[in-house]
């Protein structure tokens, strides 16, 4: 599964928003699941998650009875926000009135592919990140290819 791509789609009147079949068509329900989850993500925007991608990343961090507390912070953070989403037969989730007032979306939204999820944003926002991203292009394929090279070193 590859998110990939920008979309700018309109909360329809009961709060609806379609998720573009571009994205919908990379989507295996058996091994992605029929529903997102929506949660706030690490940028301050909505994040929609496939909803077993989500519980793998949910378990990835292991049991939180006697936790980490910075895991327990993101638990309480995430967890409590988060709401399972499905797609209706006509490819539209319904984003809860909370989420939307919390995040500031209202009307147009844009639609983020981000490799393994989607993100929801603020058109104005978005283009205002673009804006100030794109400068530092070159210095951010720098910096990634250095995270990833030191990811794949083995360890001792």
């Amino acid at each position: 599964m590859l998110f990939l791509g920008e979309y700018e789609h309109t909360l329809d009147q009961k709060q609806r928003l379609a998720i573009p079949s571009e994205l919908r068509e990379v989507l295996d329900t058996k091994q992605h699941g029929e529903a997102f989850i929506v949660a706030p993500g690490a940028n301050g925007q909505l994040w929609l998650w496939p909803e077993k991608t989500f519980a793998q990343l949910s378990h990835s961090l292991g049991g939180s009875l006697i936790g980490d507390p910075s895991v327990q912070d993101f638990e309480r953070l995430v967890f409590s926000q988060a709401a399972r989403v499905p797609l209706d037969s006509a490819g539209r989730i319904r984003i809860p009135d909370r989420l939307l007032q919390k995040f500031g979306l209202a009307g147009s939204i844009m639609i983020l592919g981000v490799r393994d999820h989607l993100e929801l944003t603020e058109p104005a926002a978005w283009k205002r990140e673009q804006e100030r991203l794109q400068p530092e292009a070159a210095d951010i394929w720098r910096r990634a290819r250095q995270t990833f090279a030191a990811s794949q070193r083995p360890t001792v």
